[in-house]
């Protein structure tokens, strides 16, 4: 049967490179290929020996842009861009010998586990995830010249034990890994911005002397009682390789709804009327407000809302209108906060984090 497999996508390799050259590869080359196959296939069905306990390294990629790709695109070019990005994506995994053990719609999971030939499964995965990075800025530059959507990638890394095997019934099974160390593998990929690697501090110890990474962030992440450490990677000197950036990275911006009581400030003064608002969503540096009514660009007002993740009332916050615009009958804000105390902006960034975390 993996025979018949490989031998299949050997022809239908040859049919693409004969149908956009004219030419067919050679014996040699036909039968390079189909080693090649062989050799991903047999890698890419379990990365582990036995079922049980492994230490393995994690990664976890998620396409940031995506939907807006989709609300915006024919359902036929969506799937094509989807397939087109995932297999680029592939590519470079299988090449750095990980496993892919799932798709999670537009995100990829791949586990590293060390074999008797590469002992080596953090720097594989540091590696795999910088050339993933570079992949999608040589894929965006080919959107940019077929009109499409800009798509970037977030990705999290995360070194440890897990429990990993074939997992269901007799009617279906797959190859999975589970516990602990897996779950926070995708709270640290759910910080990561468009463009960014971010690993843990346990990944980040068995690397330190390879690669340039930022100083820690700590960070509140669904499940854990105590905040916890995360570095973002920007090169691997030895190799040679630097993470692209995407974007100036201020934080993140996370979706919720919660009430505002609002105050127009003028001069130094509150204004006693109050402003019933929502808060559509917020970051460590501001927040996007519906209201009931036109506030001008640059107008000042005094906030005070409840953060009941964290069990903590905000008084006395100030924030300034950076822009405004009309949605069906409301008024959308954009705010950024001009006096926060000490006391609030660590709940504000704690309240962000666990929002951002239970994605």
């Amino acid at each position: 049967m993996q025979h018949t497999v490989v031998n299949d996508f050997a022809d239908r390799l040859q049919a693409l490179v004969q149908r956009d050259t004219g030419a067919t590869l050679s014996a040699q080359g036909l039968a390079e290929v189909q080693a090649l196959l062989q050799g991903w296939q047999v890698q890419s069905s379990m990365p582990v020996a036995e079922p049980g306990a492994h230490e393995v390294t994690l990664l976890l990629a998620d396409l940031r842009g995506f939907a807006v790709l989709a609300a915006t695109r024919l359902a036929q070019e969506v799937v094509a861009v989807l397939n087109r990005c995932l297999s680029r994506l592939s590519a470079v995994v299988f090449r750095h010998q990980g496993t892919i053990e799932q798709f999670l719609g537009d995100s990829i999971r791949v586990v590293f586990a060390d074999t008797p030939e590469k002992q080596d499964h953090v720097e594989r995965a540091l590696v795999c995830a910088v050339e993933m990075q570079l992949a999608m800025r040589d894929l965006n530059l080919e959107h940019l010249r077929e009109h499409l959507p800009q798509v970037y990638l977030g990705i999290g890394i995360n070194t440890g034990t897990v429990m990993a095997g074939r997992f269901g019934s007799d009617l279906f099974s797959q190859y999975t890994v589970i516990g602990e160390e897996v779950n926070l593998a995708s709270r640290i990929e759910a910080f990561s911005l468009r463009g960014q690697i971010l690993m843990s501090e346990s990944t980040y110890q068995r690397c330190w002397n390879l690669v340039s990474a930022t100083a820690p962030m700590q960070v509140w992440v669904k499940g854990r009682s105590e905040p916890v450490d995360m570095r973002e990677l920007v090169a691997i000197p030895a190799r040679r390789l630097k993470v692209p950036r995407q974007e100036f990275r201020r934080s993140h911006r996370a979706q919720t709804r919660v009430p505002c009581l609002c105050q127009l400030v003028e001069g130094d003064d509150v204004q006693p009327r109050i402003i019933h608002a929502t808060i559509l969503d917020m970051s460590y540096h501001g927040l996007m407000l519906e209201l009931p009514e036109h506030i001008d660009v640059q107008r000042v007002l005094q906030l005070e809302f409840e953060l009941a993740l964290v069990d903590y009332r905000a008084v006395g916050v100030y924030a300034r209108v950076i822009k405004i615009k009309q949605e069906r009958g409301r008024w959308i804000a954009g705010m950024e906060f001009t006096d926060i105390s000490e006391e609030c902006r660590p709940k504000v960034q704690m309240f962000v984090q666990l929002l951002v975390a239970s994605r």
